[in-house]
């Protein structure tokens, strides 16, 4: 039911910004001129004002006029970001706007025999005959556009495109209604100098008149009936959802305990994101509360009775991310009893993180493989140097060192100072993840010849790297707080690949690799030296090998690659 609802709000909310929309574009010829605005008006009204046209338009304007009253009345609080309430607000203010300039020019021309259904009319009595409705009008452009923005941003930036097309798509929202209403001041400044020729104003009221004087008195009473109706449907909701609680209260409440041991009370059919606004502990919820982009999600712990079964527009949702059982989305959990609830993704999720997901993003034990890379000698380089040109190496060096990673399939966990950590097989496999590594190892070695070529006349000897590679055990999850999250890896294998990097300076070398990196890979590495060394913390010795050059190692089959392009891509 609830899923039926949102489609028909989506769709009569479409319909009418399809109507505003083209009658922005004809707005905007008021730029050429306002005959060209009537020529084309003429064309817009074959639809619009047609039987199925009409019914088409105030039918959708009732639905979604109706529907968000429902949704009023389901909102448990009133409390909510910012956007939503901005919609909320706007949309509601429209109708009182819009009235007026429904009813003198729409319902006076259909009904009432007035030739007000043209630009030019409509602009003169906006401009001359009564100023304050063109201010009105105004804003009503600005206010419904604005509604519109809003509602297709929370619908839009749930689609995976998204991202490419987000330019493009805010150029269109702030270049149509400029368009539109400059070429409405425009249209009404022509309008301004044709009222000056007496010969005008006289061919202009015989081909458009005014409605009757007792006509115009009706629909001046119209109007301010039309808008107490609106006004007084919006305060009955309200005063209703004040009885429910008052109501519902008295029922008893519900007890929400979270993770920092924090309890929140409710009512029984208050939303847990709901109870989170209430409380002000942040919470993340892309799409406004819609159930649509799963990232309020939720662990839910308690009895079985204070938990009804999700919709099966909420199991869809649980479903598309690969949730568990006991996890639930907050927008749609509406508990019955006490339980205790985890909200699975920060208050800072992204629209992308309410899309499938690797699981071990959400922290998991995994054999993959770690790199290390280190400018050689960087300190005593970066005191010859000025901040500008010492910003401007390193931005060429760790350019050239992503490159070389992400075109070998992997991952950039970090960049630490002059160093660069990296990982390798999460999605492809250890085997082709080991593969992988020796490949960007080796392709970093060759970019750093081309850099050092490019860089001959800057910097006073070749710049030098020291890269180790280790594969082993490691927990890898999403780790941080705030903006500053990021898929990363820790544990033991990771400490001991950043050692087998810095036995490149003990060794004189360029590429350090634990020999295991060369068994996953299935590689034989001929007669590279071989070391056993001990690493703290480790009973067991490590075999090493290494290379006085990366581009030493052999040719390798890179057969994880386009696996993990692939998935990368996905």
């Amino acid at each position: 039911m609830e899923g039926m609802i949102r489609r028909l709000r989506l769709a009569s909310g479409l319909v009418m910004f399809a109507y505003v929309t083209t009658h922005f574009v004809n707005h905007s010829l008021g730029l050429v001129s306002v005959q060209m605005m009537d020529r084309a008006l003429e064309h817009i009204y074959e639809y619009w004002a047609s039987s199925l046209g009409a019914v088409l338009l105030y039918g959708a304007f009732a639905t979604h006029y109706s529907l968000a009253l429902w949704a009023l009345w389901l909102r448990r609080s009133l409390k909510m970001p910012s956007a939503e309430a901005t919609q909320l607000v706007l949309g509601f203010s429209i109708p009182f706007f819009l009235t007026d300039h429904v009813l003198q020019t729409r319902v006076a021309d259909t009904f009432y025999g007035a030739g007000v259904g043209y630009y030019s009319s409509v602009l003169q009595t906006y401009f001359i005959t009564n100023p304050l409705r063109g201010v009105l009008q105004f804003t009503v452009l600005v206010v419904a556009w604005v509604h519109a923005m809003i509602g297709l941003w929370f619908w839009l930036r749930l689609k995976p495109w998204y991202p490419r097309w987000q330019p493009i798509l805010y150029a269109f929202a702030l270049l149509m209604p400029t368009l539109a209403i400059l070429g409405a001041l425009e249209g009404g400044r022509q309008v301004m100098a044709l009222v000056e020729d007496p010969a005008w104003v006289a061919q202009f009221a015989q081909d458009h008149p005014r409605p009757a004087p007792a006509d115009a008195a009706f629909l001046n009473d119209l109007v301010v009936w039309v808008r107490c109706t609106f006004v007084a449907a919006l305060l009955a909701v309200l005063a209703a959802r004040m009885a429910r609680w008052y109501w519902e209260r008295r029922r008893g409440v519900v007890r929400l305990t979270y993770p920092n041991g924090r309890v929140v009370q409710i009512v029984r059919g208050v939303s847990v994101l709901e109870a989170s606004r209430i409380a002000g502990i942040p919470h993340a919820s892309v799409c406004g509360g819609r159930g649509r982009c799963s990232t309020c999600r939720i662990k839910v712990d308690g009895p079985k009775e204070a938990v009804l079964p999700p919709a099966s527009e909420e199991v869809k949702v649980l479903h598309r991310v690969g949730a568990a059982p006991d996890v639930r989305l907050a927008c749609q959990l509406r508990p019955h009893g006490d339980v205790r609830v985890t909200p699975l993704l920060p208050a800072t999720a992204q629209a992308r993180d309410g899309f499938s997901r690797p699981g071990y993003l959400h922290g998991a034990e995994r054999e993959i493989v770690i790199l290390f890379g280190d400018l050689r000698s960087f300190t005593q380089l970066s005191e010859k140097k000025l901040p500008y040109d010492l910003v401007f190496l390193l931005n060429r060096y760790f350019a050239e060192t992503g490159h070389a990673i992400e075109a070998a399939g992997g991952r950039i966990d970090k960049f630490i100072g002059d160093g660069v950590m990296a990982l390798f097989g999460l999605d492809s496999g250890v085997e082709a993840g080991c593969r992988e590594a020796l490949a960007a190892a080796k392709d970093m070695a060759e970019r750093m010849v081309i850099l050092n070529r490019a860089l001959i006349h800057d910097i006073p000897e070749p710049l030098r790297i020291g890269i180790g590679i280790h594969t082993g055990p490691a927990i890898v999850g999403e780790m941080g707080y705030g903006t500053a999250v990021s898929i990363t890896a820790v544990g033991d294998s990771v400490n001991t690949a950043s050692r087998i990097e810095a036995l490149s300076k003990t060794y004189a070398c360029e590429l350090v690799i634990s020999e295991a990196v060369a068994q996953r890979a299935g590689i034989d590495l001929g007669d590279a030296p071989r070391h056993e060394i001990e690493i703290r913390g480790r009973v067991e010795r490590l075999v090493v090998r290494t290379f006085a050059s990366a581009r030493d190692l052999p040719i390798l089959e890179r057969r994880g690659r386009k696996k993990a392009e692939s998935v990368a891509a996905q």
